[in-house]
């Protein structure tokens, strides 16, 4: 009875009009159709700012959205909180972070890919003074220490991707493995090397780390697609944060695909300027130390405020609030009830005060803007329309500030909060399987250039330092590179670098050097590929530039090209030489015959369109050293030569015009070993990775348990309450015997008191024991009361089943060979066995529901819901077998009478007549519609057949034809 309640539970709730078994069916579908959802595929974008953290999603069906948090809050403060072998984040934590702040930390993003000695992280500690920082021993990045815990800042940072993941879960329903992340666009290889790790932790797959101003731009563009046309917009977009403030410049334009041919709109980063340390936390760290200078003036307690770290904590969140209150308001009391000692504090703060202490702050807003401008290479005048987006463009003042600047209104039609990563999900769409939509290309801009630095012997003998740029700034990515080493011979290596950067970013951004490349096998490639006909192209490095930003080689290889002479060509055999003839006269290329086939060196794909090249292609030393810039375009590429190899091409292609025979080149490629080393940081790989992955695994598993318990728990508390109400309702009581209902009670008591004595602190496995031996014992009764309180539904869909059956029945009484013997659809047994089954489940309701009115509510069940449902799917099967026959009958076809002879009489000599019989053959009137032979039409019920009424006039006219 239990297995019955529990199967049928659902559908009796439901106010079934038709039969039973139709609801199951139609559930048993919906679960299918649900279960078939559930497979697809989901995705998710990340914003994980330094304050707070938003999450976007997009799955099969449902458009794209904000996944909520478990407060149903649309963004979750970037927190993380451990605290007696617990772990809590976002509210929670900061909650926890007030009374602990040593053991809360938040304001992590920028602290990727640091080494302990970066100038951020001083400002870190200067800004936190309560967190103990220490530096990792192999790394040197850094690392938090809770007292014997340490965690990396990969690690938490893949905590926090990993609750990022579980409000996305939870909000598609389905599982969620890839994901776009949101970087900001100063992050250079060591901070994008490192997120991408961190989400390696979380057994996530990054898609693409995109930049937060090409999010917004993306975002900003996709709502606006109409008003994108082939000239170019432009748009500068300002953005300020809790950590940072950045402005970028770009343009909307439609552009033709060179491959597919298809016309998409483009948005093309072309400036950007930032400022790193401009932000509200910058603002909310100074509001702080001012009103703790203002409580020690108070002189309330002689303990300096700054020396106790909760009572910091305390300033720090009361300052956060004050300074958004005053982003609406003239002036505010600040007020903090025991900030130290017991002792309260009530402060009054105006807007003006707040202002006066960020002074040099709002002196650096426009800076940002200024330099993207510069960047672009574009006038102010030019931009459509300035756009704001970031929490704290919301401060009036800095808002004041940019519109004086720009001379005109700003733009706020953007979500400051949600642009980004509402962005990021429409690509990560895009770049997901199982999803299609409207694709609108995006362009990013290098921020800083990337060069190649590496020895060369000069003319004296002596090494000298020769540095070529690679990807330079503002140029577009993804993109690939190639530079050409000509004059080495042996084994060499060489260093990619940061190139051209100010003494402040450099600082923050910190190795300059990023990678270093050891070539090996140089002279041994050399050897045995330089022969008689074979000379030397250089060796290539070929380079990548991601779509997230990542820098990688991706494969060094001797470039060599092979001149085929005349009696080289003349060996070929009589065969091949008719096969060559023959395959030109097919391929219409019998007009080239006797030219040189183009050289096949490899093209690298730009595919920054119009993006601006280096200035090192135009330099002169490029000549002097034959060394090739990587900075040309597409075709300059493919030759790829310098001046002097140039000169000698175009002699031997003027020898070549007057020769009768062209000499073919051919390329011969040979793949150089090559060891990569970065040098930056050392990245969270291997054995680091592995032991990274065992400390959030067994957090995991603490997690899960203590969630596990609290359900447990929360199960067995709920399940006792809820009995105990039951059995004061004589609903539920007059369902048991007295010696059942007091079992119940008794074994509710004894649990009630367990939970709030020896159980308090009892595992998982020992609560959902208890709530199983409490469920046999009260589903005896709570069963008898399901079945009491379903049985009318149930013998009223029954009812209606059987008036359903009558009225079929009485209908297929009148399609038997003896009642209408031009539709005998059913035979007199099958109308005997429906009639029989109707008259059977009549019979057994009558008496069944007799017999259980005798019974008492307390009694066992004689006529069950399950009972109910069986009889009418036997009746059901009964009536369906009959309705699908009526639906395949089809009525026989008269086959069509042949043509009657004709009597004719004819004279003959003499005068005599005689009357002969002829069979003339028939006329055939032969038309699109009929044919010779009558094809055999099947029809539907109900369907008239036109081909029958033509017969018909056929055999009931005149012929008068002879």
């Amino acid at each position: 009875m239990v297995g019955t309640r529990q199967r049928l539970c659902t559908g009796s709730r439901m106010r079934a009009g038709g039969a039973w078994t139709t609801l199951l069916m139609t559930l048993a579908v919906l679960v299918a159709v649900l279960a078939t959802v559930a497979n697809g595929a989901a995705v998710m974008s990340v914003d994980l700012g330094s304050e707070w953290m938003k999450v976007g999603v997009v799955s099969p069906g449902v458009p794209m959205e904000i996944a909520l948090n478990k407060e149903s809050k649309r963004k979750t403060p970037t927190t993380i909180a451990f605290r007696n072998g617990d772990r809590v984040f976002g509210e929670d934590a900061q909650t926890l972070g007030v009374r602990f702040p040593a053991n809360s930390y938040g304001y992590l993003i920028d602290l990727l890919g640091k080494t302990i000695d970066n100038p951020m992280v001083d400002m870190y500690r200067k800004r936190f003074p309560y967190y103990d920082i220490v530096e990792d021993p192999v790394r040197r990045t850094v690392v938090f220490r809770a007292g014997d815990d340490q965690y990396t800042i990969e690690e938490l940072i893949a905590q926090l991707l990993q609750v990022a993941k579980v409000y996305a879960e939870d909000s598609t329903g389905q599982p969620i493995t890839e994901c776009v992340l949101i970087v900001p666009g100063f992050f250079g290889q060591a901070e994008r090397t490192a997120l991408v790790a961190a989400a390696r932790l979380a057994n996530l797959k990054v898609l693409q780390l995109i930049n937060d101003y090409t999010a917004v731009a993306l975002n900003y563009g996709i709502f606006r697609r109409k008003e994108i046309n082939e000239t170019a917009q432009y748009f500068l977009f300002y953005d300020m944060g809790a950590y940072k403030t950045s402005a970028a410049v770009v343009s909307y334009q439609l552009a033709k695909d060179k491959a597919t041919r298809e016309t998409h709109p483009v948005v093309q980063v072309l400036g950007v300027g930032f400022d790193r340390t401009l932000g509200g936390l910058e603002m909310q760290v100074r509001l702080r130390d001012y009103l703790g200078q203002e409580f020690n003036k108070m002189g309330k307690t002689k303990t300096d405020v700054f020396s106790n770290p909760r009572a910091m904590a305390k300033l720090f969140k009361e300052a956060g609030r004050l300074k958004n209150v005053l982003s609406a308001n003239t002036e505010h009391y600040a007020q903090i009830e025991g900030l130290l000692d017991e002792q309260d504090f009530r402060l009054l703060v105006s807007r003006e005060q707040f202002e006066t202490l960020c002074k040099d702050l709002y002196e650096r807003v426009t800076a940002p803007l200024d330099k993207a401008l510069a960047a672009s290479g574009l006038a102010l005048d030019v931009i459509t329309q300035v756009v704001l987006f970031g929490g704290n463009t919301r401060v009036p003042k800095v808002q004041d500030i940019l519109r004086t600047h720009i001379g005109q209104e700003l733009a706020k039609n953007l979500n400051a909060d949600e642009a980004a990563c509402m962005g990021a999900v429409y690509r990560a769409a895009d770049l997901a399987t199982g999803f299609k939509v409207k694709k609108f290309i995006t362009k990013d801009a290098v921020l800083f250039p990337l060069q190649v630095v590496f020895d060369r012997e000069g003319d004296s003998g002596a090494l000298r330092q020769v540095r070529r740029t690679l990807f330079g700034a503002m140029n577009s990515y993804p993109q690939k590179k190639v530079i050409t080493f000509n004059k080495h011979t042996d084994d060499f290596e060489f260093t990619v670098q940061y190139a051209e950067l100010e003494p402040v970013v450099g600082g923050a951004i910190g190795s300059v050097d990023l990678a270093r490349v050891k070539l090996s096998e140089v002279a041994k490639k050399l050897k045995a590929g330089v022969t008689e006909n074979v000379e030397s192209k250089g060796i290539k490095a070929h380079f990548l530039l991601d779509d997230s930003g990542i820098f990688s080689l991706a494969n060094v290889e001797l470039v060599l090209e092979k001149t085929v002479t005349k009696e080289e060509d003349e060996d070929e055999s009589t065969f091949q030489k008719i096969g060559n003839t023959i395959s030109k006269l097919f391929s219409g290329d019998a007009t080239t015959e006797g030219k040189p086939e183009p050289e096949a060196v490899e093209k690298e794909d730009e595919e920054a369109a119009g993006a601006k090249e280096p200035k090192e292609a135009e330099d002169s030393q490029a000549t002097k050293d034959k060394e090739e810039e990587p900075g040309k375009d597409a075709k300059q590429e493919g030759s790829e030569t310098s001046d002097g190899e140039a000169v000698k091409k175009t002699e031997e292609s003027t020898e070549a015009k007057n020769a009768t025979v062209k000499p073919k080149i051919v390329t011969l490629k040979e793949t150089i070993p090559s060891k990569v080393d970065l040098t930056y940081v050392t990245p969270l790989d291997g054995e680091l990775f592995e032991a990274s992955a065992k400390r959030l695994s067994a957090l995991e598993e603490v997690d899960n348990a203590k969630k596990r318990r609290e359900t447990a728990l929360n199960a067995l508390e709920s399940f006792v309450i809820d009995a105990q109400v039951k059995l004061d309702e004589d609903e539920y009581a007059s369902c048991g015997t007295p010696e059942e209902i007091a079992s119940i009670r008794k074994r509710c008591g004894e649990i009630s008191e367990w939970l709030y004595e020896d159980g308090s602190d009892a595992d998982a496995e020992t609560y959902e024991s208890k709530l199983e031996e409490l469920r046999t014992v009260a589903n005896e009764v709570y069963a008898r009361h399901w079945e009491h309180q379903e049985r009318p539904e149930a013998l009223n869909a029954l009812k209606q089943m059987v008036n359903g059956s009558e009225a079929f029945l009485r209908n297929a009484r009148n399609l038997t060979k003896d009642t209408n013997p031009e539709k005998d659809v059913f035979t007199a047994v099958e109308i005997e066995t429906l009639e029989k089954a109707i008259r059977t489940t009549i019979e057994w309701r009558d008496t069944e529901v007799a017999e259980q009115k005798k019974l008492a509510r307390n009694a066992p069940v004689r006529l069950t819901v399950k009972d109910i449902t069986d009889r009418m799917a036997t009746l059901d099967r009964e009536v369906k077998y009959l309705v699908n026959k009526l639906k395949l009958w089809r009525p026989k076809v008269k086959p069509t009478p042949p043509p009657k002879p004709e009597k004719t009489s004819e004279k003959t000599e003499g005068d005599k007549t005689e009357e002969t019989v002829k069979e003339e053959e028939p006329v055939l009137e032969q038309t699109s519609e009929t044919s010779a032979e009558e094809p055999t039409v099947v029809l539907e019920e109900g369907e008239i057949d036109p081909t029958e009424t033509q017969k018909e006039k056929k055999e009931g006219a005149d012929h008068s034809e002879l």
